[in-house]
């Protein structure tokens, strides 16, 4: 008989970068809330961990960051304006943002990387097992990822890693992973990761991305994690000690991603996930789709 988990109901989600690609867009406006099509970035991560049954959400934050609290705070003199025009559907929107989850947030401070970031998440965290997503990736809500991986982990226990199959001359842009197959199509044992492998040192193809469910015993090895690459505290280096010893906090799976992601922390594909995602909405793509064939035949 399968073994029962812990139901999951914290997402952590690290949004103290500094943005720096983006400049200078971002020097006074977080990269986390660079609207993708009319909607900040950071709102459409929320919004997945609500989807995957997540109801209390942590922002790892830092300074300069006020503007994503305000965000999923109430806004009472707009709502209030908004209201008094009968403007019902901006209210709407408006409102979605502050009653969609329990926000809170806590300022990492020293930004000492990823694994640091997440190390800050213990307080709120405590024993019980918690989903990280990176502002980054945008998971498109079609294909629900987190889901599927909240859903493994509370049946098989451990940590659960999204992965997904890139070409091999991009691997050493990511953290990778040697994995085992199980009987589960997208579902395999990881035995092994590796942060950023030259192409000949890399154990696979698969590259993980910004989704991760983990036990909390991976806070205790990030205090005694030394700094890694980039002389930052490397969530990957945690993630391997656990993968390689399952004593430590149950096995690490892996559940291979083969839908729609887009990644808004490189300016080109920012771009292109907002063209993607307009051309995709019933209010703006047949307008949007037509202005865009015309432009390409008549201007490229």
């Amino acid at each position: 008989m399968t073994q029962a988990h812990p139901r999951i109901s914290k997402a952590v989600v690290p949004a103290a970068g500094l943005g720096t690609r983006f400049l200078p867009a971002t020097k006074a406006t977080p990269k986390e809330m660079l609207p993708v099509v009319d909607k900040p970035a950071i709102q459409y991560v929320v919004e997945e961990a609500v989807a995957a049954g997540l109801s209390d959400v942590l922002m790892i934050t830092g300074r300069n960051k006020r503007p994503l609290e305000d965000h999923f705070d109430r806004n009472y003199e707009l709502e209030e304006a908004l209201s008094r025009k009968g403007d019902a559907e901006r209210l709407a929107k408006v409102q979605q943002s502050s009653d969609m989850a329990t926000m809170h947030y806590v300022r990492q401070g020293d930004p000492r990387g990823l694994g640091h970031a997440v190390l800050c998440a213990a307080p709120h965290v405590g024993d019980q097992p918690f989903a990280v997503l990176l502002g980054d990736d945008l998971i498109d809500p079609r294909d629900p990822l987190l889901t599927r991986m909240v859903e493994i982990q509370e049946r098989e226990g451990g940590s659960v890693i999204a992965l997904m199959e890139v070409d091999p001359s991009q691997i050493h842009l990511y953290g990778c992973a040697a994995v085992e197959p199980l009987a589960d199509g997208d579902v395999v044992r990881i035995t092994d990761l590796v942060e950023k492998p030259e192409r000949a040192e890399a154990p696979s193809n698969l590259a993980i991305i910004g989704r991760y469910v983990l036990d909390p015993a991976v806070f205790g090895i990030l205090r005694r994690t030394e700094p890694g690459r980039g002389g930052e505290i490397q969530l990957t280096d945690a993630l391997q000690e656990l993968a390689t010893d399952e004593k430590v906090g149950g096995p690490v799976h892996g559940v291979i991603f083969k839908g729609r992601r887009y990644d808004t922390g490189d300016r080109g594909d920012y771009l292109r996930a907002i063209v993607r995602l307009a051309c995709e909405r019933e209010d703006l793509g047949p307008d949007f789709r037509t202005w865009l064939r015309r432009y390409v035949t008549e201007e490229m």
